[in-house]
């Protein structure tokens, strides 16, 4: 399941009625976003995430860790929690698990993340075995306050808490992580965090690896942050269930578009200026159904909004489907045959463009 990112409670330039028409079930929103502006208790007022942004279907949202700690120079990790200054005015924060439990109850999405510390792609053993460490601690932490609060909503949704398994690159660490998480409680889904932010593929695809044989298969596995299609597959081959990724949204902004025959392209690029063909004749989304390529070209190049929303609706779909796809095959027992096929012809298209 590919889940499309409503980071500020939208997907970027589209409407929930679109974004539910490309088959998307689940939708992400940021607590560190939401937290600083509206705010979450504006949202709790309003009604939660789902009657402030109208979406009807299940939200996840993450816990703002991995902004929190990307935010390296503004940042104070300590055990009690990371204290941050604001992006947006300057003014300083503290986040904690207790805290982000609370944060998140409030704004009432389906699934919400356990704060955790997440190290930078390629750290060293001894920051990744600190990572993981503090991550169980906080997990414990994230999990007593979590059953201290009721949901916000009686008749909106039952609330689930997902852990997160860190660790690095160090598949020793991975695997400590993922049973010490399971350890500390009976979930209804866990994530991988940590990875697709900055390590080789070939790293990342270790790591998953090394804990395929530790997750339990009738539990969900979300790898957080990763969404590039050969990324999905190779991840969906290694056991991973559940992705989120703004990439769908920011290449589409930025004219970059999937094609399965192709691979990744550029919209604005010269051959397509006379070309009234569908963007990718094997897509079936609106933009495909509708739109020729030389008029989407027009549209970049004009700098016209409708570009940015046409081509995230494609790329969105693309994603979509393809997780779709692959749980066809999954089911019909043909996956590992049809990904390598698939794999082989997108990667041979993207070396010839």
């Amino acid at each position: 399941m590919f889940m499309p990112v409503g980071t500020q409670a939208t997907v970027k330039t589209l409407t929930p009625e679109e974004t539910d028409a490309l088959g998307a079930q689940i939708i992400l929103g940021n607590t560190y976003h939401l937290y600083l502006r509206p705010g979450h208790d504006t949202v709790r007022e309003l009604g939660g995430l789902h009657r402030f942004q109208g979406w009807k279907k299940p939200i996840l949202t993450d816990s703002g860790g991995f902004q929190v700690f990307s935010l390296s120079d503004i940042n104070t990790i300590e055990e009690e929690g990371v204290t941050f200054q604001s992006h947006i005015d300057g003014s300083r924060h503290l986040f904690t698990p207790e805290r982000v439990m609370e944060i998140e109850r409030a704004l009432g999405a389906d699934i919400i993340m356990a704060f955790d510390q997440c190290p930078p792609g390629q750290s060293s053993r001894e920051l990744a075995t600190e990572a993981y460490e503090r991550t169980l601690r906080w997990l414990d932490r994230c999990r007593t306050r979590f059953a201290q609060l009721p949901g916000e909503d009686p008749e909106g949704p039952v609330q689930t808490l997902f852990p997160i398994v860190q660790g690095g690159v160090h598949p020793e660490l991975r695997v400590a992580s993922a049973r010490g998480t399971l350890q500390a409680g009976d979930w209804d889904g866990i994530a991988i965090g940590g990875l697709s932010v900055g390590e080789p593929k070939p790293a990342m695809h270790a790591m998953l690896e090394a804990l395929q044989p530790e997750l339990p298969e009738r539990m969900p596995r979300y790898l957080m942050g990763v969404g590039y299609p050969d990324d999905l597959l190779e991840a969906i081959a290694r056991g991973v269930d559940m992705f989120d990724c703004v990439a769908p949204t920011r290449n589409g902004r930025n004219g970059a578009v999937w094609i399965a025959a192709e691979g990744q392209v550029n919209i604005k690029g010269q051959r397509f200026r006379l070309d009234a063909g569908p963007l990718d004749p094997e897509c079936d989304c609106y933009t495909c159904r509708n739109y020729t390529r030389a008029y989407l070209r027009h549209l970049f190049v004009a700098g016209e909004a409708l570009s940015m929303r046409l081509l995230s609706i494609h790329n969105l779909r693309f994603l979509v489907r393809l997780a779709e796809r692959a749980r066809e095959e999954i089911i019909a027992g043909s996956y590992a045959s049809w990904s390598r096929a698939w794999l082989e012809r997108y990667h041979s298209a993207r070396a010839r463009t």
